[in-house]
């Protein structure tokens, strides 16, 4: 990589803050319902089809508008919790987290997965949690197990690439931002793309 290229990067990585920060607080707006009326994913199968449904829907929105609320509806599906006790704990989680009480919430969010290993959502809330409590390692473990269960996480894709950035991985973070833009062509983060001359992003 160019020297250039370098400082592009490491000026860049300081913005990658504030981006992520503007995602949390999407993510909290998209936190799931309460426990008395829980999203809940239903039939694994038709759960599944509707996944798939939204992100060609995605893939063929036009304008940065209509990809923002397909990104959306992707939030809402991924917060569907497997079951009542899995919504009801990612309920207090989220609470916790809202209240900074990041500990807290990494503590139900351990209960969490431990109950509902499966969920995506799940491991990518702790990933965030632990992002914010600046265990970075934590969080990128969280972060793979999120992607090994819902490959096309572009959330997790994108928070994965901020630590990245931090950590000074930078040709790393800038492939791992690639992919997410490949699954979200309006991803916010895409801003942190360093554009060479002469290839598309």
């Amino acid at each position: 990589m160019h020297a250039r290229s370098r400082r592009a990067l490491t000026m860049r990585s300081g913005v990658a803050g504030v981006a992520l920060c503007l995602a949390l607080l999407a993510a909290s707006v998209l936190s799931p319902l309460r426990a008395e009326e829980p999203a809940l994913q239903g039939d694994a199968v038709a759960y599944a089809a509707e996944g798939d449904r939204l992100f060609v829907f995605l893939a063929a929105t036009k304008t940065e508008a209509e990809g923002r609320a397909m990104e959306d509806e992707i939030w809402r599906f991924w917060m569907r919790a497997p079951d009542q006790e899995a919504a009801a704990l990612m309920d207090r989680a989220m609470e916790r987290r809202r209240t900074y009480d990041f500990a807290g919430a990494v503590e139900i969010l351990d209960r969490l997965v431990a109950i509902a290993p499966g969920w995506a959502e799940a491991w990518n809330q702790r990933a965030t949690v632990r992002f914010l409590q600046e265990d970075y390692e934590g969080s990128l473990a969280d972060i793979r197990e999120t992607l090994d269960r819902e490959p096309r996480h572009f959330g997790a894709m994108a928070g994965m690439a901020i630590i990245l950035l931090r950590q000074g991985r930078a040709e790393l973070a800038q492939a791992t931002l690639h992919r997410a833009v490949a699954i979200h062509p309006w991803l916010r983060e895409r801003s942190l793309i360093v554009v060479v001359p002469g290839k598309d992003i």
